[in-house]
């Protein structure tokens, strides 16, 4: 699975702050963060050419997970509809090529979320695209669901609640204290993304947390990107931007 943690409005100073683990095939190759195209800044999947989390000097963020669902065959990579996605100026812009894309072109099920200093929008692909604008607060996104509601994948009958309680618990954890700062809830959110005790970082034979990003969207257009080229548990986060 893959972990996605928003928090959106949360802080006056920084409106999007996002923590995530990348779980895949340890033998699949990526390149580490950098400006992939001028204004865009992301890793990059060097087997299909797209990504799975990415910012603009715009100030729009977007982030995808799988989805596991059964019957669908996707022909363009879920990643690339998420380099697409940063090729717009704002997160509805974004959301609404995501639907004219999927009545275009077949994808693989997933969970892509879009923000920006004005919306936070969740799209989730399982051959009908669902639509939900997202309030302020701390969001965990995970393979089967939001925030701890999930579907029941049938191939995995036992991950949707699993998962569902982990998202619950990683949320409950990553609520803001008071007085907190975007600084320091990012640093909470990378720490929680190593313990093991949440659940999202992942080591399997030939599959697991293979990375994870830090992303940090400043109110005056600033941004700052941590990435641990590894699984966060053993490998530390370095600056990139």
């Amino acid at each position: 699975m893959c972990t996605l943690t928003l928090a959106w409005q949360v802080f006056t100073d920084a409106p999007v702050v996002a923590a995530a683990n990348r779980d895949e095939a340890r033998d699949r190759p990526s390149e580490p963060p950098s400006e992939i195209e001028p204004g865009v800044v992301a890793p990059r999947d060097a087997e299909a050419g797209g990504t799975w989390i990415g910012y603009t000097d715009d100030g729009l963020f977007a982030g995808l997970t799988n989805r596991w669902v059964e019957g669908l065959a996707g022909d363009r990579s879920r990643g690339l509809l998420v380099r697409d996605c940063l090729d717009h100026e704002t997160a509805t812009d974004a959301a609404r090529s995501v639907e004219r894309s999927v009545v275009e072109t077949e994808y693989d099920g997933f969970n892509l979320l879009l923000a920006d200093e004005t919306a936070a929008i969740l799209l989730a692909w399982d051959g009908h695209l669902t639509v939900t604008t997202l309030g302020p607060g701390v969001h965990v996104l995970g393979n089967v669901g939001l925030n701890g509601a999930f579907d029941e994948p049938p191939q995995r009958p036992s991950a949707g609640p699993k998962q569902a309680a982990e998202a619950r618990r990683l949320r409950d954890h990553l609520q803001p204290e008071p007085g907190e700062t975007a600084d320091a809830w990012r640093d909470r959110a990378a720490s929680a993304l190593a313990n093991h005790e949440f659940g999202v970082c992942v080591h399997g034979d030939g599959y697991g947390t293979v990375s994870a990003s830090l992303v940090t969207l400043f109110a005056d257009g600033e941004a700052r990107y941590d990435f641990a080229d590894g699984p966060p548990c053993e490998t530390s986060f370095e600056r990139v931007v």
